[in-house]
């Protein structure tokens, strides 16, 4: 599996890409928290079909085949991969930060590996992930667009009164203004004062979580 790396400290974080593969965005992730002091990996998800895909944030339909392909086993397989390669590296603390569909692995992270937080970026489908919610062991920050056409308002309330069923500790922020992929400025729903919002938010909730 190749992946993306960059970034040196004590505290590791594994950056989940959209289904749009590896791509300037999630690098450009990467490299921010790798700025802020964090060892960043960036595993390429669909290395099993399509080792090296970069879609086009216009053509939904060439990522389609390789998201559907993966597997549970084989998100899990390549996280304890991710957490394994970070270890040797010596970091004392993991997080996992994704989007869209990485947003969802990054909740699955937060149930298969010892975490410190996890974010999740307007992750999609996350009802799927029920048998795994009461492993979860980490804090939780979600993050959404209120004009998001692809994850309805009910959805997001479901997903929330399932962790509180199960007493997990999150952060459940809406951005008004905001639709699906707001925080990525290579989209057209870019929407730059949530993202930045987002980006405090998410530095602030990292911190706290690693701290000590």
């Amino acid at each position: 599996m190749r992946a993306y790396a960059v970034g040196s400290g004590a505290s590791g974080a594994i950056v989940l890409q959209e289904a749009f593969g590896v791509n300037a965005h999630i690098q450009s992730v990467a490299d921010r928290l790798g700025a802020a002091g964090y060892r960043c990996i960036a595993p390429e998800l669909y290395h099993r079909t399509a080792p090296g895909f970069v879609g086009d944030y216009s053509d939904f339909r060439t990522a389609l085949p390789h998201m559907n392909a993966m597997t549970a086993a084989g998100q899990e397989a390549d996280l304890r991969a991710c957490a394994a390669w970070l270890a040797a590296q010596g970091t004392s603390a993991m997080v996992a930060v994704g989007f869209c569909m990485g947003g969802r692995v990054a909740i699955r992270a937060a149930a298969a590996l010892q975490l410190r937080a996890a974010a999740s970026f307007y992750g999609g489908s996350l009802l799927s992930l029920r048998e795994c919610i009461p492993a979860v062991a980490a804090p939780l920050l979600l993050l959404w667009g209120d004009q998001d056409q692809h994850i309805p308002p009910a959805q997001r309330a479901e997903f929330a009164d399932l962790l509180r069923a199960h007493g997990k500790e999150f952060t459940d922020c809406t951005f008004s203004a905001a639709g699906h992929g707001f925080f990525c400025e290579e989209r057209s729903a870019y929407h730059a004062p949530s993202a930045a919002l987002a980006w405090s938010l998410l530095t602030d909730f990292l911190r706290q979580a690693t701290a000590g």
